[in-house]
């Protein structure tokens, strides 16, 4: 390793005229040398240099690697291909696959750990048969997991990747994603590219680069004195300034056809004078395309041959499997190398093997379209048949397919469908599509057309969901479709159409498919497609009636077929929507739940097993929905998918935090799911739940400027989605609205609420609190009502029976109210609360019990309740909250105590003791006498148990057996903290 004070280096022959993208170069590379040392320095992690063919790009290149090898760094390199831009993640492979050739099995497993199977794919590892394939967030999340630890393993590293307007679009929407990680790691991007020509697909990376703080080094052309030194290093001092100055003007500066014409004039034994300023224009002509062919031709027929051949397979290329695809043998396939090399037509590749490349892309390209149109579609069809023996994978020849004419070949198609099925396990779900696009136009035999058809649907659905639903349209029309295809292509088409925002067509879908088809395990899973999505239409027609038809259906099933189970988990659902008692909710769920039910079942979808979990948290159980939801979110990483599932699950694991009143918890899931969705294409339902929930957070904190922005940042409240969000968003955005004391507006937008979810006969206010908001909205200019609006909701969350939306429906009732009337019902409110897991709804009725008190003048009470509300409103990280309590405190002439625990979810040994008790039946009498505590002490014991455990006492006995036990010594103590009450 160079020491920090190392100077930069001097090459032998410099480049010329490129001393500012040098000090450059040195300046990132000294950088990084402090930066891997520990130092705090100002590492950008990136350098870039644009130019036309020719300026010297990859030399510049060339020197980045002598320079930073002589700092001691680790270097890795890749570029970019004219003729294999089609095949993905072809960049990544060329610089990762060196090192990773390095390890044997074991190693390979223990470097990728449990990114083996997402990644191995995309890396080219190994070709493997999945039944989920990974979405391209899991892969590019793998990717970031691989380049990260190389940063770290081979610190520092320096990555080099040249022609990147002829990268792949895979491997170039990862480094996009990646770069901006490469300044917080040991690492430099150098990269080089011709801005020109980058295809419009690229427009992430053109601005990622030209934003950043190191913009683009454009390199200019060599000025006449920087051409005339090439000149004269060749051909002698004794060139003339005019010969020289002709030289530029043909070259036009170009550094390459420069250097190119420079060492043709020295072989040619020209002096630089007036008098061979003909023959000098002859050979500038032959460092272009056309004078690159014909010096080519001169070699002779064979060599043509091999060159031909190699620039049809790609470089770097096997000098092997040239020889083959060319019909020469190996002795004159030799020959062919040396006059090529000769020529300055080819180099030693830099790829394992003893590859060749060409001297320069300008080159290869000549040399490519030299070659006949009929001959080059033979050598591409013997290509894909040289490349398949040769075990090289089905991708690298599909590459050769895309050359081919349609010809109906079955064999192209199977070969096509192949390398696509490879892709999706690459995660590359667009090379998929242009393989299977391509093998419809083969065309493929009649009966493969459906399945192939299918195939290409599954490939576009998380790309142009729209495209899907064409096609499996088109696959529908198919004759003679096997029933499970056809139940797979119904699946997928009703979920195409509901992720395009077209819910009444994917019901309908459902519903028509399970009155056709005559399988009864079909049909229910056509039904069970038809009720998720009628029950997410915001416009269904008849929902009363299909909660009826739901519920006959669910009562007749014992939940022993997956399609049962998810039959089931609509009940419940659909129970928990219309209010109806938590405990039938619960019973529906856990039937669901008895089988198993996977996030992760590519024909099944994840939105029932999401809202079984759900149920739990709704019904004050949200410790199991939590479990769930790990369960849940660990089997989508698993399988590598990281983008809108992971996006909704993150966001609504959030919503549980939020429900538990974890508001800082909450906070950080949340943004973090929808930092996830922001990033996937077509995530837009995991975009409205994560703003709904994140604003909900932002004001129960009291953070009213910062809900606002968000909600402004994505239109929230001025754009209604069609599809059944939760929370709701009109309802969220009418609290925002209540926040910042526009109470008229916020009353309008809940009766508007109200009158669609009456209309649907959903009326559990755990769901959607529309009454408790708009009782609040009317408290001041219509009290009798928003009275009366209130109670509704009371008895609508009896109804239900979760205590957190008793407690607080009867502490909105109670705001509402006002006066001495209001002291009961706060009461009540707490003594619901405290058997609940809602903290921040708890510490809410406390504050406002206490405060009620206040005005009553019952100071004693009132500080009893206050400091309880301020402690439990702190340690939810409700700031707005706490400082209520504190000023209700202070107008009373108290003084705020200081916490007396610390927030965690470990239970004491009292609170661990008296809920074991609880759990055993025992009265709160009795416990009380056993650890020597009031009944009241008791109380508050068992409250800290609920919010701790996140369980309400039904759900306290599986919560307790969930738990690790403890060491017998200090069961009967108090652990870390004081009990309550005493």
């Amino acid at each position: 390793m160079a020491s920090e004070s190392r100077q930069p280096i001097t090459p032998s022959r410099p480049l010329f005229e490129r001393h500012r993208e040098l000090l450059a170069l040195d300046a990132a590379l000294s950088e990084l040398h402090r930066a891997a040392r520990g130092a705090r320095s100002g590492h950008s992690g990136l350098l870039s240099f644009t130019a036309p063919a020719g300026m010297g790009k990859s030399a510049l290149l060339r020197e980045a690697r002598t320079r930073a090898t002589a700092y001691g760094c680790t270097v890795l390199s890749g570029g970019g291909s004219e003729t294999e831009q089609e095949v993905a993640f072809r960049l990544i492979r060329q610089f990762v696959q060196p090192v990773l050739a390095t390890m044997d099995k074991a190693e390979l497993r223990a470097f990728l750990g449990s990114w083996y199977d997402i990644v191995a794919s995309a890396l080219g590892l190994e070709a493997r048969t999945l039944s989920s394939v990974p979405d391209p967030a899991g892969v590019r999340d793998g990717l970031d997991w691989v380049m990260t630890q190389l940063s770290v393993a081979r610190k520092p590293l320096v990555l080099l990747l040249d022609d990147l307007h002829w990268a792949d679009l895979e491997s170039l929407s990862w480094l996009t994603s990646f770069a901006p990680r490469a300044a917080d790691l040991p690492l430099l991007l150098v990269l080089a590219y011709r801005p020109d020509d980058l295809p419009s697909e690229a427009a992430p990376f053109r601005t990622l680069v030209e934003r950043h703080a190191n913009r683009p080094y454009a390199l200019a052309p060599l000025s006449a004195a920087g051409v005339a030194r090439i000149v004269r290093d060749e051909v002698g001092e004794g060139a003339q300034d005019a010969f020289c100055e002709e030289c530029r003007t043909v070259t036009g500066g170009n550094p390459f056809e420069t250097v190119e014409l420079a060492i043709r004039l020295g072989e040619h034994d020209l002096r630089g004078t007036e008098d061979d300023l003909p023959a000098m224009r002859n050979l500038a002509t032959a460092v272009k395309g056309p004078g690159i062919v014909r010096r080519l031709r001169s070699l002779g027929t064979a060599t043509v041959r091999f060159a031909h051949a190699a620039a049809v397979l790609g470089a770097p290329f096997s000098p092997e499997l040239a020889a083959g695809l060319a019909a020469v043998g190996a002795a004159q396939a030799a020959q062919s190398v040396e006059k090529l090399r000769a020529a300055r037509i080819l180099a030693e590749g830099e790829g394992p093997g003893g590859t060749l490349d060409f001297v320069h892309p300008l080159i290869a390209t000549a040399i490519y379209r030299d070659v006949p149109d009929a001959l080059r579609g033979g050598m591409h069809n013997a290509a894909v048949v040289a490349i398949r023996s040769a075990g090289l994978g089905p991708t690298a020849a599909a590459r050769h397919l895309l050359e081919l004419p349609c010809e109906g070949k079955p064999e192209a198609v199977d070969w096509l469908r192949e390398a696509a099925h490879a892709y999706l396990c690459a995660g590359a779900p667009e090379a998929a599509r242009r393989l299977l696009s391509r093998a419809l136009q083969e065309p493929p035999p009649p009966e493969d057309r459906a399945p192939l058809l299918h195939e290409l649907a599954r490939a576009t659905f998380l790309i142009d969901p729209r495209a899907t639903v064409v096609h499996l349209r088109e696959a529908l029309t198919e004759p003679r479709i096997e029933p499970r295809l056809r139940a797979s292509i119904v699946f997928l088409l009703s979920q195409a159409l509901a992720h395009t925002d077209r819910m009444e067509e994917a019901a309908a879908l459902a519903a028509a498919e399970a009155q056709r088809t005559e399988d009864a395990r079909v049909r229910l899973r056509m039904l069970a497609d038809h009720f998720v999505w009628s029950m997410f239409r915001t416009d269904e027609p008849g929902s009363a009636d299909r909660s009826r038809r739901l519920a006959r259906l669910a009562g007749r099933l014992p939940g022993r077929s997956p399609e049962e189970r998810r039959i089931l988990g609509l009940r419940a659902w659909d129970a928990l929507l219309r209010g109806e008692a938590r405990q039938s909710v619960l019973r529906y769920a856990e039937d669901a739940l008895r089988g198993g039910m996977s996030w992760t079942d590519a024909d099944r979808g994840f939105e029932i097993p999401v809202s079984v979990a759900l149920a739990f948290m709704y019904c004050d159980q949200p410790r199991r929905a939590e479990e769930l939801f790990h369960d849940g979110m660990t089997d989508c990483e698993s399988k590598g998918w990281r983008g809108s599932h992971l996006a909704v699950g993150r966001t609504l694991f959030g919503y549980i935090r939020f429900r538990r009143g974890d508001l800082t918890g909450a906070e950080h899931w949340v943004r973090d799911g929808l930092r996830t969705a922001e990033r996937v294409e077509g995530a837009v339902p995991a975009q409205w739940f994560a703003v709904g929930i994140l604003v909900q957070t932002l004001l129960a904190r009291g953070r009213i400027a910062d809900a606002r922005r968000v909600a402004d940042e994505h239109r929230y409240g001025q754009v209604v989605p069609n599809a059944v969000i939760y929370p709701d968003p009109r309802t969220v955005y009418a609290e925002l609205l209540l926040a910042e004391g526009r109470h008229a507006e916020a009353a309008r937008l809940l009766e508007e609420v109200g009158e669609w979810l009456d209309g649907r006969d959903w009326r559990n206010p755990s769901w959607c609190p529309w009454r408790l908001d708009l009782s609040a909205a009317l408290a001041r200019t219509a009290p009798d009502r928003a009275a009366r609006i209130a109670r509704e909701a009371v008895a609508h969350a009896r109804d239900f029976g979760a205590a957190s939306v008793i407690g607080q429906a009867l502490r909105v009732e109670a705001d509402v109210t006002g006066g001495r009337a209001a002291l009961g019902l706060y009461a009540e409110a707490v003594e619901h609360l405290e058997q609940s897991p809602s903290a921040y709804e708890l510490a809410r009725a406390l504050v406002g019990h206490g405060a009620a008190l206040c005005g009553e003048g019952r100071l004693q009470d009132a500080a009893d309740r206050l400091y309880q509300g301020l402690e439990v409103a702190v340690h939810c990280g409700a700031e707005a909250l706490a400082a209520r309590a504190r000023q209700e405190l202070s107008a009373a002439g108290l003084r705020p105590l200081p916490l007396r625990y610390p927030q965690t979810d470990t239970l004491t040994g009292h609170e661990r003791r008296a809920a074991e008790l609880a759990a055993q039946g025992r009265a709160a009498s009795v416990v009380a006498k056993e650890l020597r505590l009031t009944e009241q002490g008791v109380r508050q014991l068992l409250s800290a148990v609920y919010r701790k455990l996140g369980t309400d006492p039904a759900g306290l006995v599986d919560a307790l057996r969930a738990l690790p036990r403890p060491r017998s010594a200090g069961l009967h103590s108090c652990g870390a903290g004081a009990a309550p009450g005493r």
